[in-house]
């Protein structure tokens, strides 16, 4: 399947969600204090970024996360709104390559790459399973 004719550079998503007492740095283990933990910016950049292409891809199919580099560069408090932004850079086979980027009310947040590989999930999900079994 050529996934080039179906994807092109500058799609784009958007996702957004409130900083609260669930993703924390301090309630999910990445630091101590009570601000917006860089998992969870990771884990909404990656949503946004499959957001963009899933619902393109024919049934049966989705994208897997693999590859990231991104940095933190600002603390965003509780009650705060993150919105993030995924576009569309490259699309290689069934590899895709995102700029992501992530904001709050006061400006940038968070900046990078992400890659995201398609799948066809049944092919995916027993390749997976298989790893459980003995050799």
């Amino acid at each position: 399947m050529d996934f080039s004719e179906i994807f092109k550079p500058g799609l784009r998503g958007e996702k957004a969600e409130t900083v609260n007492g669930e993703n924390t740095a301090g309630s999910l283990g990445s630091g101590g204090l009570p601000v917006y933990a860089t998992p969870a910016m990771i884990a909404l950049m990656e949503l946004t970024a499959a957001s963009a292409v899933d619902p393109l891809l024919p049934r049966g199919w989705s994208t897997v996360g693999t590859e990231l580099n991104v940095r933190h560069l600002s603390a965003t408090l509780p009650g705060m709104e993150v919105r993030a932004e995924a576009e569309l850079l490259e699309v290689d086979g069934r590899r895709l390559l995102f700029r992501v980027e992530a904001f709050d009310g006061a400006g940038k947040i968070g900046e990078g790459t992400h890659g995201r590989f398609i799948v066809e999930n049944d092919r995916f999900l027993k390749k997976a399973a298989e790893k459980k079994q003995p050799h």
